[in-house]
């Protein structure tokens, strides 16, 4: 996402004797939705990312949008708003990824599937198409750098012969990755140097569409 790629890649951190806390700068709840054919072949997932208020209220600030405050905006201003995360920059892989066996499968371009707000929050949707088997498939949703946390809400929407199971993350050894790595980077390089421990804190998907 440009508008927040161009950001420096900040966490803050409280370290204790037996573990190590990061805060992210941006919490987005995600809700997939996964689209199969009759025969089992992956056509695609359709993705749902809701904002923190926060963040939320940064950005309607930033578009100039709500001047009244209420939290509620008119169609004009949802047009405004509707796309606003889907200009990405060349190599951004959209923070959703897809595996199978260890090998990346391929989610194409997005396209919008429209854009509200709720209590405070932006919600937005897109589209990204796939191809190929969806048996054995894997899907995680995370930022590599966790500038942003993604929250996976579940259970996952399945349009297809298949189902999804959700394997929580272990969040407890991720805290002590991160411990480890940041110890063992000199304080002069930790904004530059962060690790990338997103992957970690992320839950895992499993299509299975035997029987």
């Amino acid at each position: 996402m440009s508008f927040r790629r161009s950001l420096a890649v900040v966490a803050a951190l409280v370290l204790s004797a037996n573990a190590a806390s990061t805060h992210p700068h941006v919490f987005v709840d995600t809700e997939l939705k996964v689209v199969v054919s009759a025969d089992g072949t992956l056509e695609g997932v359709e993705v749902h990312w809701t904002y923190d208020e926060f963040y939320s209220l940064l950005l309607m600030a930033d578009l100039g949008l709500d001047p009244d405050g209420d939290a509620e905006l008119t169609d004009a201003e949802l047009a405004r708003l509707n796309g606003f995360d889907l200009q990405w920059i060349e190599g951004f892989e959209g923070d959703s990824y897809a595996t199978r066996n260890g090998t990346s499968v391929a989610l194409g371009k997005p396209s919008g599937r429209g854009v509200s707000v709720s209590d405070g929050r932006i919600t937005s949707a897109h589209f990204r198409p796939a191809r190929g088997p969806a048996e054995g498939v894997i899907l995680k949703a995370y930022d590599p750098t966790f500038y942003t946390a993604y929250h996976l809400i579940g259970p996952v929407a399945m349009d297809g012969p298949c189902t999804a199971t959700i394997q929580p993350a272990d969040l407890d050894a991720a805290y002590t990755l991160v411990e480890e790595l940041l110890y063992a980077t000199p304080t002069a390089q930790a904004e530059e140097s962060y690790p990338e421990v997103g992957e970690s804190f992320a839950d895992t998907v499993t299509l299975s569409c035997a029987g």
